[in-house]
């Protein structure tokens, strides 16, 4: 991208995006700016839309066949991160979350305990509850970061519950945007190794990285025995053509050989198509999404500054969700249901109402997310403006 071309980010339009009828547009009224759900306001890639306009064209709508996605993946992790993808240990699954929900299936047994690094994604919880596991939590230190010593405790608690215990771990994590360093995963997997816990990594951001360098969990020496499970659709805002593969390491064939005796969904036909297309063609596209992305989050910095002061922010190394801690304006600390991303409370709430602008609740991640919003910052510069302008005035003049 060079100095006078628009990127990704810069290349749509408000009313453009307001005809858009994604839950992102949807699922509020039309005067509420959505910076919520984790969708970016960006167009396709060209190289997915030249691919999903080929199939519309052929009428290639049929059954998916995804070996060629399995070798996009391979492809791209061969050349972003120097790890080589081995085909006959990955399945192709529906989404990331059908495939950590496929993996904890075959991993774990009813009434087992699923380490999560809290606050985290809410789906972890409500995917691991519902499958009849118990969720045990090891919160992230003061600074976002993993904290072996409290991963220790949990590890030890859910070996003294479980049979068949597991860690499911965010990388990158959200929604703190913390890349783990490889010495900090190399740590996880040696207490793994001595609790006896199988690791399930949800590697949904992994392109993602604005700073430093991301690592495959599988890629290190010690995850012989734990799974990855890893798409595009977050790098190339495809949730709506979903496909994802769950990678197993070099010990952990019985998950495939396991998951080949239940009915697990698979991609989408269009999903690996679209993914494919980005995997294979998209570098260029991403790296100037990458170049969006980092002025959009210095600019959040700028813009809280200017008009959310006493919100604290670090900016993470990964992802484009900012996790704001705003204790400080005093707006309620928050009692929405652990697991519900629609369910709003506390500041969330406050500023649905008296902002309109839409932010997910902290309280929905878990233990310390309580007093903090999710802010999606994949959007135009005049749409996150408008927005941060709307935030500080309905601080100073709530009643």
């Amino acid at each position: 991208m060079t100095e006078n071309e628009a990127g990704p980010l810069s290349s749509v339009d408000t009313e453009t995006l307001r005809r858009r009828t994604s839950e992102k547009w949807r699922h509020y009224p039309e005067d509420v700016l959505p910076l919520w759900v984790a969708e970016m306001d960006v167009p396709l890639a060209a190289p997915v839309e030249r691919a999903l306009v080929d199939a519309a064209q052929i009428g290639d709508l049929g059954y998916p066949i995804a070996d060629s996605y399995v070798e996009a993946l391979a492809g791209f992790a061969a050349r972003h991160w120097n790890w080589e993808v081995t085909p006959s240990r990955s399945r192709p699954v529906a989404n990331v979350m059908s495939g950590v929900a496929a993996a904890i299936s075959v991993l774990t047994e009813p009434g087992d305990s699923v380490v999560v690094n809290c606050p985290v994604y809410p789906p972890f919880y409500s995917y691991v509850e519902n499958s009849g596991r118990v969720v045990d939590e090891a919160p992230l230190d003061a600074r976002g970061r993993l904290d072996l010593a409290t991963l220790e405790a949990a590890f030890a608690r859910a070996t003294s519950r479980s049979r068949y215990p597991a860690f499911l771990l965010c990388n990158p994590h959200n929604p703190s945007g913390t890349l783990h360093r490889r010495e900090e995963l190399v740590g996880v997997l040696e207490l793994a190794d001595r609790y006896g816990l199988r690791v399930i990594s949800d590697e949904i951001h992994a392109p993602l990285v604005l700073r430093g360098t991301f690592t495959p969990l599988l890629s290190l020496d010690g995850a012989e025995r734990a799974v990855a499970v890893l798409s595009a659709s977050k790098a190339f805002n495809l949730a709506g053509a979903p496909a994802a593969v769950l990678v197993a390491g070099s010990d952990s064939l019985d998950v495939i050989e396991r998951l080949s005796h239940r009915v697990v969904p698979g991609p989408s036909h269009l999903g690996v198509i679209a993914q494919s297309a980005a995997l294979t063609s998209g570098d260029e596209w991403l790296e100037d999404l990458l170049v969006d992305l980092r002025a959009r989050q210095q600019l959040l910095v700028d813009l809280l500054a200017a008009n959310l002061p006493a919100a604290r922010y670090e900016p993470g190394e990964a992802t484009y969700l900012a996790w704001l801690d705003v204790r400080e304006l005093a707006l309620g600390s928050g009692e929405a249901t652990r697991g519900r991303m629609e369910s709003l409370s506390g500041p969330a709430a406050f500023f649905l109402e008296h902002a309109r602008v839409a932010l997910s609740d902290g309280a929905a991640f878990g233990t310390g997310g309580a007093s903090h919003v999710r802010l999606n910052f994949a959007t135009t510069e005049p749409i996150l403006h408008e927005a941060l302008e709307r935030l500080g005035r309905a601080v100073r003049e709530r009643v």
